[in-house]
C-alpha cells in the first residue's frame, strides 16, 4: 500500500506554479492577485480564508480578503462580487462557503465573472467542462486529477466509482474523468443518496479506483473495496474525540484501518485531498491571469 501524501503533492505543485508567478511578474510587471470576499465570523472559514492566503504569499500570488458582516444584505454582496469583476487587478475570486442563511449562493454564483471563477463554480464553466471544452475546472476534482497524475496513476480504461452527486465534487469529477485524456477516459459510476447500499457495494467491488465525497464516516469498508484498489477519500466530517486538544478529529468516507491494507493506494485524512484543493485554486488563478494576457476566454 502505498499513501497518496497530499501535502507534499501539493507542495510539488505549489513550487511550480511559484516558478511561474514569478515568470510572468517578470514579463507583465505584476503577479496574478485573488479576492476572497468572506461574509460574517465563522471560525472555520476565517481559517479556510488564511490559509488561501497564505499559500497565495508563498506562491508569489497577491491576495485580498473582503470582509463583510453576517448581517450584510444579498445585495451588499452582490455589488461587492461586481466591483471585483470590475477590478482589472483582480484575477480570480471566491466566495467563501457557507454563507450565512439568509444569502443566496447561486444568485451570487452567477454573478462572478467566468474568467475570474477560480473555484470554477459558475454554471458556463461547470458546463464548458462537461462539453469537453477549455475552463476553470472545481478546484477540488482537478485537484484530484493532479494527485493520480502526479503519483504516476492513470483512468483511461478504467472502473471509476464516484460515490456523491454533488456539485462541487461528484458531478464535476464524473466530468473530469470523461475527458478524452490520459487522466479521463475511464468508464465512470456516480452512486449517490438513491443507490441501494447491495448496489452500491457490488460497484465499489467492481471498481479499480474509488472516489468518495459525501461526507459518512465510514461508508467504504474493506468488503467493499477490491484487493489493488485506489482509494481517493474527499470526506471530512468532524467526529467528536475528547482525547484531542480541539474535541474533534477528522473522519473520512473511508473505513482507513481495515481499508489501507487491501489498497495499491489510499489518501489519508486529513492530509490527502485538502491541500491538492488549495493548490488547484492557486493554479487556476495563475491559469485566469495567463488567459487575461493571452486574451482567450475561460
Amino acid at each position: 500500500m502505498t499513501l497518496l501524501d497530499g501535502k507534499k503533492t501539493a507542495a510539488e505543485w505549489r513550487a511550480d506554479t511559484a516558478r511561474r508567478v514569478a515568470l510572468l511578474k517578470s514579463i507583465h510587471g505584476r503577479a496574478p492577485k485573488l479576492a476572497a470576499v468572506l461574509v460574517g465570523d465563522d471560525p472555520a472559514s476565517a481559517t479556510y480564508v488564511r490559509l488561501k492566503a497564505k499559500a497565495c504569499e508563498e506562491c508569489g500570488i497577491r491576495s485580498r480578503i473582503v470582509h463583510l458582516p453576517a448581517d450584510a444584505t444579498q445585495q451588499q454582496v452582490r455589488d461587492t462580487v461586481r466591483r471585483l469583476n470590475r477590478n482589472s487587478s483582480v484575477d480570480g475570486i471566491i466566495v467563501q462557503l457557507p454563507l450565512p442563511s439568509h444569502l443566496d449562493y447561486k444568485d451570487l454564483l452567477q454573478l462572478i465573472s467566468p474568467g475570474k471563477d477560480v473555484d470554477g463554480f459558475t454554471p458556463v464553466n461547470i458546463g464548458r467542462l462537461a462539453l469537453g471544452m477549455q475552463c476553470l475546472p472545481p478546484a477540488t476534482p482537478a485537484g484530484i486529477i493532479e494527485l493520480l497524475r502526479r503519483n504516476g496513476i492513470t483512468t483511461r480504461g478504467r472502473r471509476v466509482a464516484v460515490v456523491g452527486r454533488s456539485n462541487i465534487v461528484g458531478r464535476p469529477m464524473a466530468s473530469l474523468l470523461m475527458l478524452k485524456s490520459d487522466m479521463g477516459d475511464a468508464t465512470v459510476t456516480v452512486c449517490h443518496s438513491a443507490t441501494p447500499q447491495y448496489e452500491l457495494e457490488a460497484i465499489l467491488r467492481d471498481s479499480d479506483i474509488i472516489i468518495s465525497a459525501v461526507g459518512a464516516p465510514g461508508l467504504v469498508k474493506a468488503h467493499m473495496v477490491r484487493p489493488g484498489a485506489i482509494v481517493v477519500d474527499v470526506g471530512t466530517t468532524r467526529v467528536d474525540d475528547p482525547s484531542r486538544k480541539s474535541g474533534y478529529r477528522l473522519a473520512g468516507d473511508v473505513d482507513f484501518d481495515n481499508v489501507a491494507p487491501k489498497c495499491s493506494y489510499i489518501t489519508p485524512v486529513p492530509g490527502g485531498v485538502g491541500p491538492m484543493t488549495i493548490a488547484s485554486l492557486l493554479h487556476n488563478t495563475l491559469t485566469a491571469f495567463e488567459r487575461k494576457h493571452s486574451g482567450r476566454k475561460s
